[in-house]
């Protein structure tokens, strides 16, 4: 029953993002986090405050303010102490040149006592770089705009 409980807030999750909601991401966060997004670009680097990673989501939604994500699977494991889920998605985006792209990945999320400690992103590295400086091209020059880290 607990895994089904957390499969259904991290399918909520995606669905709050599909809308650019991203405040209850935050509040599930633990004091002592890291959001880990892997890759030399503009949305790359690693996160463990809150404002920053509010800034993040900022970033996020302005280069992409359209950006959706199909879930494709949740795999969650372990027990409310310590919980591992794996959420498995495509998403699909379009950038200012009218382009759409798409890109495959995989966040690993760990919970300790239903709050978030870790998120780490896995996605092709190279293609988000690709699409960021698409972006900066078109004038938006947040696309190669310095990592948000802390």
């Amino acid at each position: 029953m607990y895994h089904a409980i957390v499969r259904q807030k991290l399918q909520k999750v995606f669905d709050d993002l599909n809308h650019g909601e991203y405040e209850g991401v935050l509040q599930q966060l633990a004091p002592q986090f890291d959001h880990v997004f892997f890759g030399a670009h503009a949305l790359g680097g690693v996160r463990h405050t809150v404002q920053t990673y509010r800034l993040w989501f900022e970033r996020l939604f302005r280069l992409f303010p359209d950006i959706q994500f199909e879930v494709k699977n949740i795999v969650v494991k372990g027990w409310p102490w310590d919980t591992i889920a794996a959420v498995e998605w495509v998403d699909q985006l379009k950038t200012r040149d009218g382009n759409v792209h798409h890109n495959a990945g995989v966040h690993i999320i760990r919970f300790r006592w239903a709050r978030v400690a870790e998120i780490r992103i896995y996605h092709d590295t190279e293609k988000l770089a690709e699409i960021c400086q698409r972006q900066a091209a078109t004038g938006l020059e947040e696309g190669v705009a310095p990592q948000i880290v802390d």
